[in-house]
């Protein structure tokens, strides 16, 4: 998987939950959300604001025992003028927590894979700042960038949310959804080195960095990819998103339909 930096990422989370807060001031609390339609911008401000400060507590705390998490969660303010200091200060609450001494400290890992636990919810909150971010600008009409890295980054966590070992008890639809009797799949990012290689195995989906034939090949920028597997751009039908596919497309549209895992 493609590994950020432990500042890069420290700094992308504040970053991002800055443009997030920006684009909900611009939007107003009650403007619906086109990415998330269920949701309005005080909803998405609420979600992070909250998420950031709950993972926070579970670092700084040390918790390896998932019956001991948090179970109160920070209150929005409800002066939505108080908003934007109330999202600085939990993502610059999580960054902190996330420092170099706690990277490989005992931490509860909800995915159950090999990632120390706050690794894991260091990119977890990452992704959470990004992808939240684009549904405020989209709420709000305004452009939202991510840098190529940092989508690279975020495509292998969903990979590895989507095929670790817990992701069958968290999601057992989409578990099996995605299995297969050999089908392959493949991202290839057209502004990095960024390449993931899927296959649709009998016991489940696996995946892999680096590029093989496949039944179908997804190209594009790192930000489209994302965007287009967290269901926030469309696949096909738009120029603009620069994503084109190669093989079987309804390969790859199926595996995006069973397999969003971000709220909303």
């Amino acid at each position: 998987m493609t590994e950020l930096n432990a500042e890069r990422a420290r700094q992308a989370i504040v970053e991002h939950t800055r443009r997030l807060a920006e684009s909900a001031a611009e939007a107003g609390p009650e403007a619906a959300v086109p990415t998330a339609p269920k949701w309005t911008v005080a909803d998405l401000v609420e979600h992070l604001g909250q998420t950031q400060h709950w993972v926070a507590e579970i670092i700084e705390r040390r918790v390896t025992d998932p019956a001991r998490l948090p179970t109160e969660m920070a209150v929005l303010p409800a002066d939505p003028r108080e908003w934007q200091a109330w999202l600085t200060e939990s993502a610059r609450r999580v960054a902190s927590a996330c420092s170099d001494d706690a990277l490989d400290a005992p931490v509860f890992n909800p995915a159950g894979d090999e990632r120390p636990g706050t690794r894991f919810w260091m990119t977890s909150m990452l992704n959470e700042a990004v992808v939240h971010g684009f549904d405020a600008a989209a709420a709000a009409d305004r452009p939202a960038d991510v840098d190529p890295d940092i989508a690279a980054a975020l495509i292998g966590n969903h990979l590895a949310m989507l095929t670790a070992p817990t992701w069958e008890m968290q999601r057992a639809e989409s578990a099996h959804a995605i299995r297969g009797t050999g089908q392959t799949l493949q991202w290839l990012a057209t502004d990095t080195a960024g390449a993931w290689f899927i296959e649709r195995r009998p016991e489940g989906a696996a995946w892999q960095p680096g590029t093989r034939p496949a039944d179908v090949t997804v190209t594009g920028p790192a930000r489209s990819l994302l965007l287009a597997l967290t269901r926030r751009l469309p696949l096909t039908g738009s120029d603009a998103t620069g994503i084109g596919v190669d093989g079987d497309t309804g390969l790859a549209q199926h595996w995006i339909d069973n397999t969003a895992h971000v709220s909303g």
